[in-house]
């Protein structure tokens, strides 16, 4: 079995009876829509499989250890690599430190937490499109906050260069949020 297919079958098993925030969606989409930005891509399968994974160790009962026992150390190291912090933390806490280590991030992590990104910012908009300002309350901070941190995350993912993900990103936040000043990162 490829190591992909691994991927799918056991994020499948893991977020199994999860949903997306305010739908009905099963939550697996959006790791599947992750690892499929990232083949698009043409990024090599320890990424995908990585994409695929990104939150079970966050979202779900796998550990790190579990992990490395099924996908290997390059695989597991993205993965953790785009695990937020402790959960008891304040979403600010989680979003600074996030944003802290995104700039210095390997191309690896960054471009698979681009992809993540990428991928629950088309969801949003689309969303928007829908249901306009509305989509603001399935979030637990609403869309000046999310802007902000949107635009922090651009601006930490291309903090040592860019790369062609981003420039999508980049695309996708100036569709939902318009353009913004240049260093303008405050809440």
């Amino acid at each position: 079995m490829s190591l992909i297919q691994k991927a799918i079958d056991y994020a499948a098993v893991l977020h199994g009876n999860q949903v997306r925030k305010g739908s009905n969606i099963p939550y697996i989409s959006h790791p599947f829509g992750v690892g499929m930005i990232l083949m698009e891509a043409g990024c090599q399968a320890e990424w995908v499989a990585a994409g695929i994974l990104h939150d079970t160790l966050e979202d779900t009962e796998a550990t790190e250890e579990a992990l490395l026992e099924r996908f290997g150390p390059e695989v597991t190291r993205i993965v953790v690599g785009c695990t937020e912090p402790d959960k008891s933390l304040s979403w600010e806490e989680r979003k600074q430190y996030k944003l802290d280590y995104l700039k210095k991030a390997p191309l690896d992590i960054k471009t698979v937490a681009c992809a993540d990104k990428l991928h629950n910012m088309g969801s949003t908009l689309a969303a928007y499109e829908r249901e306009g300002e509305k989509v603001w309350e399935r979030f637990n901070r609403g869309r000046k906050q999310q802007e902000w941190y949107y635009k922090a995350v651009a601006d930490s993912l291309g903090h040592e260069g860019s790369f062609p993900l981003l420039d999508v990103l980049k695309q996708k936040i100036e569709a939902m949020f318009g353009q913004r000043e240049s260093g303008d990162r405050s809440l």
